[in-house]
C-alpha cells in the first residue's frame, strides 16, 4: 500500500512537542466539575498535554448515555481557559464540526465507528474545507487498512495537513486478553506505508483495563510511535462510560514517568556496523526461508495433482492436526513459541489450500 500525504511535522504544529505526545482525559464529558478537576490535576504532571472528553458519544444501542451534548462545550473552553490546556474530542459529522470550531476546540478526532463508513468521512472532511485545524484518525472498528487510509486520505484531500493516526484496535472474534485486539502489524503497515504520518496509540481502548495499559504503553513507545491518548478521570468509578478502562490523574502520572523512551536511530558507528552486519545475515536467513517455502508450495500443488487424479478431498483434518501437533513440538524443542508456530503453519497451510484448490478447479487442456 502507497500512502501519500501532505503532512506538517508534529513539532511544527505542536511546538512544545515532547514523545510522547501526551492526550488524557475522561472518556465522556459529564459534569464541569468533573471536567475541571481531572483537567487540572492531569495539567499538574503535564502542563503541555492535550486533554480530550467525548462530548457526543455513538453508542451501539439506545437509551444509555450517549453524551452530554452541546454544553460540554462550554466546559472545554473553561478548561482551557483555567489550565491552558489544548482540547480535543470526537466528531462524526458536520454539524459536530461546525460546533466544535464555533466553541474554539483546538484538535478534532474521528472516532473508529466513523471511519469506517466512507460518507460519513467525506461529509466531515468537506465542512473542515478552508479550515486550520489538527485532525486525528482513528482506525476503523474491524481491520482493514485501506478504510483507514482512505479516511486519512480523505480528509488530507480537504486541505487538513496536521493529520495523524490513531491506533486504538481492532474489534476481533479472538482478542486474547485485549478489549480490542492491537494487531500491531496493521499500524506497521500504515506507517510504512507513510512514515511522516505521526502514529498515537489508545492504550485504553485496546486493553479495556487500566491493569493493561503501561504494557501496551510501553509497546508504543518500542514500536516508535509519536503518542498515548488514555482516558483519565477524576472518579474513574463512577463514570457514565467506559467505566472500567479510565484511570485517575495520578496513575497516568506513574505510568508516563514509567515509561523507556528509545532512540530510532543509531548515532554510533561501531554500533550501526555492528546492527547492520547482523541485519545482513538476516536478510539471507529470510531470502533461504522463502526458497524453502517455495520449494514447499511446489510440493503442495503436486500433492494436488495426485488428489485430483484420484478424487481425493483436499482438506485432511487427521493429516493437518498431526501436522500442527508435530509443529508446536518441534518447534518448543527450539525455543518457539506455540502461538507463533500455530499462526505460521496456518499461513502456510491457507497458501497450500489455495494452490491445491486452484489444481482441483484447472480445466483439462483440450
Amino acid at each position: 500500500m502507497i500512502l501519500e500525504l501532505n503532512i506538517t511535522p508534529l513539532n511544527k504544529w505542536f511546538p512544545h512537542y515532547k514523545k510522547p505526545l501526551l492526550i488524557a482525559g475522561p472518556c465522556s464529558a459529564e459534569s464541569e466539575l468533573q471536567m475541571l478537576e481531572t483537567a487540572k490535576q492531569i495539567a499538574a504532571f503535564y502542563p503541555n498535554s492535550i486533554f480530550r472528553a467525548g462530548i457526543w458519544k455513538p453508542r451501539t444501542r439506545p437509551n444509555t448515555f450517549e453524551g452530554i451534548g452541546n454544553i460540554g462545550l462550554q466546559w472545554m473552553q473553561q478548561v482551557k481557559a483555567e489550565t491552558g490546556l489544548l482540547t480535543a474530542t470526537e466528531v462524526a459529522n458536520a454539524n459536530h464540526v461546525e460546533e466544535c470550531l464555533k466553541s474554539g476546540i483546538d484538535i478534532l478526532w474521528i472516532g473508529a465507528r466513523t471511519t469506517v463508513n466512507p460518507f460519513s468521512v467525506q461529509e466531515i472532511a468537506d465542512a473542515l474545507k478552508g479550515v486550520d485545524i489538527p485532525v486525528f484518525v482513528k482506525n476503523p472498528i474491524y481491520p482493514d487498512t485501506q478504510l483507514w487510509a482512505g479516511a486519512l486520505e480523505r480528509v488530507n484531500n480537504a486541505g487538513i495537513t496536521k493529520i495523524a493516526a490513531i491506533h486504538r484496535g481492532f474489534h476481533s472474534y479472538d482478542n486474547g486478553p485485549f478489549r480490542n485486539s492491537p494487531k500491531w502489524e496493521l499500524a506497521i503497515d500504515l506507517k510504512a506505508a507513510c512514515p511522516e504520518l505521526p502514529l498515537i496509540c489508545d492504550p485504553s481502548h485496546i486493553g479495556g483495563s487500566p491493569e493493561l495499559i503501561p504494557y501496551i504503553a510501553q509497546k508504543a513507545m518500542d514500536m516508535d510511535m509519536d503518542g498515548l491518548m488514555i482516558e483519565t478521570h477524576c472518579n474513574p468509578e463512577n463514570a457514565l462510560s467506559d467505566a472500567k478502562q479510565q484511570i485517575k490523574p495520578f496513575q497516568l502520572n506513574e505510568i508516563i514517568s514509567d515509561l523507556q523512551i528509545r532512540s530510532s536511530s543509531v548515532e554510533n558507528i561501531e554500533l550501526r556496523n555492528k546492527l547492520e552486519e547482523l541485519r545482513c545475515i538476516v536478510q539471507k536467513l529470510d531470502n533461504d526461508l522463502l526458497e524453502l517455502l517455495a520449494k514447499r508450495m511446489t510440493i503442495s500443488q503436486q500433492i494436488g495433482e495426485y488428489k485430483k487424479e484420484n478424487n481425493i478431498t483436499i482438506f485432511q483434518v487427521a493429516h493437518w492436526k498431526k501436522l500442527m501437533e508435530g509443529g508446536i513440538l518441534t518447534g518448543d524443542l527450539l525455543g518457539l513459541p506455540k502461538e507463533f508456530i500455530k499462526d505460521l503453519y496456518q499461513l502456510i497451510h491457507d497458501e497450500s489450500i489455495r494452490r491445491q484448490t486452484e489444481v482441483m478447479n484447472k480445466l483439462p487442456k483440450k
